[in-house]
C-alpha cells in the first residue's frame, strides 16, 4: 500500500533522511506523552489532539501542529500515537464514529502506549485489522526521567512488520524496545512488571516505617539495604526521589499504580495462582486512594503506613 511504502520508507532513512518528514499523531499530552512528542519533534512532523488546548501551547511553541480533533490527527497521520490514563479512555478514542479507527487511513499504523489489559488490546487489534490498519500495544516502563533520557523499555505487541516498520521511532524515546509476539503480549508484559511495582512498592514502604517505629535512622537503614540483598529499584526509586525530600508530585501517579496491579491480579489469577500478594497490594493502594493519595506519586502509599504506624519516615531538612 502506498501509506505502508512512504512510513517504511520514512522510517528506514532515520536520521540521515533529508526529504518529506514523516507525520505523526500524538493523542494524550500528559506527562509521559508531552515528553514524547518533544523528543518526536527532533525528527518528524507531530499532529496533536488534546480536549484541553491550553495543555498543548508548549508543544505548539516547540513546533507541534495542534488539531480540532482525534478524526483530524486520525485522518493525517502516517502513525497515530495515544498515551492514555485508562483502559475506557484508549477504547473511547479508538472506537465509535469519531474515533481513530473510523478516520485513519488503510495502511496507517496505530502505537498505544497506554497501559490496558491484554483483552482490550486485542479488541483493538481485531477492530484495527477490520479496517486494514495496523495496532500495536507498546506499554512503556522507564517514568518521564526515561523519556526525556531516551532510555524507556518498551513492551510491543502485534504484528512484527509493523513492529519493524516503527521501530525507529521507538528508539528516539526507548533504549530497550522489544517484541514480545502476538497482539496483547506487550500488554501482559507490561502488567507483570506493574503486579513488582506494587509489590516491591508496599515492600519497601513497610520496611522503611518499620525501622522509623523501631527507632532506626531511616536515612542510615536506607542506606544499609541499598547495598544489601534487600534492595530493590522500586526502595531506591522512592526513597532518592520523593521520601526523604518530602516531595511527592507524581512521576507515576498512585491511582494507576492500583488500575495496573488490578489489571496484573487478573493475569495472575488466569495463570492458576494464588494472587495474596498482589491483592495484599491492590488493598492497600486502594486504601490509600481513599485516604486522598491517589493523584500523588505511587510512593506516597508510605504516607498510610506512616498513619498507622504513628510514625514518620525521616525527611531531608
Amino acid at each position: 500500500m502506498e501509506v505502508r511504502q512512504e512510513v517504511v520508507q520514512a522510517c528506514c532513512h532515520g536520521n540521515s533522511r533529508r526529504g518529506k518528514k514523516m507525520k505523526v499523531g500524538f493523542i494524550g499530552t500528559g506527562v509521559m506523552g508531552s515528553r514524547m512528542i518533544k523528543q518526536f519533534l527532533q525528527q518528524h512532523t507531530v499532529l496533536i489532539y488534546n480536549r484541553s488546548p491550553e495543555k498543548t501551547k508548549e508543544l505548539v511553541e516547540l513546533g507541534a501542529e495542534r488539531l480540532d480533533s482525534v478524526a483530524a490527527v486520525a485522518q493525517m497521520a502516517d502513525i497515530i500515537c495515544t498515551c492514555l490514563s485508562m483502559p475506557g479512555d484508549v477504547i473511547g478514542v479508538y472506537e465509535g464514529e469519531k474515533g481513530i479507527l473510523a478516520h485513519a487511513r488503510p495502511g496507517a499504523i496505530c502505537i498505544d502506549f497506554t497501559t490496558v489489559g491484554a483483552e482490550t488490546s486485542r479488541e483493538l487489534f481485531a477492530e484495527a485489522a477490520k479496517q486494514k490498519i495496523d495496532y500495536l500495544d507498546a506499554p512503556v516502563s522507564g517514568g518521564p526521567e526515561g523519556v526525556e533520557q531516551g532510555t524507556l523499555t518498551i513492551m510491543v505487541g502485534g504484528k512484527e512488520a509493523a513492529f519493524q516498520t516503527v521501530e525507529p521511532l521507538l528508539a528516539l524515546i526507548g533504549a530497550k524496545v522489544e517484541f514480545l509476539g502476538t497482539s496483547g503480549s506487550g500488554s501482559v508484559a507490561k502488567l507483570i512488571n506493574q503486579y513488582l511495582v506494587g509489590v516491591h512498592s508496599l515492600a519497601a514502604a513497610e520496611a522503611m516505617v518499620t525501622g522509623a517505629a523501631l527507632g532506626l535512622d531511616s536515612e542510615q537503614l536506607y542506606h544499609i539495604l541499598k547495598v544489601s540483598y534487600g534492595n530493590s529499584r522500586m526502595l531506591e526509586r522512592h526513597m532518592e526521589q520523593y521520601v526523604l525530600p518530602g516531595n511527592f508530585e507524581p512521576g507515576g501517579a498512585l491511582k494507576y499504580l492500583h488500575k495496573d496491579v488490578k489489571l496484573a491480579n487478573k493475569l495472575v489469577e488466569a495463570a492458576g495462582l494464588d494472587q495474596s500478594t498482589g491483592a495484599l497490594a491492590e488493598s492497600v493502594l486502594s486504601e490509600a486512594i481513599n485516604e486522598g493519595l491517589g493523584d500523588f506519586d505511587m510512593a506516597s502509599v508510605i504516607k498510610l503506613l506512616e498513619k498507622k504506624g504513628q510514625v514518620e519516615v525521616k525527611r531531608e531538612k
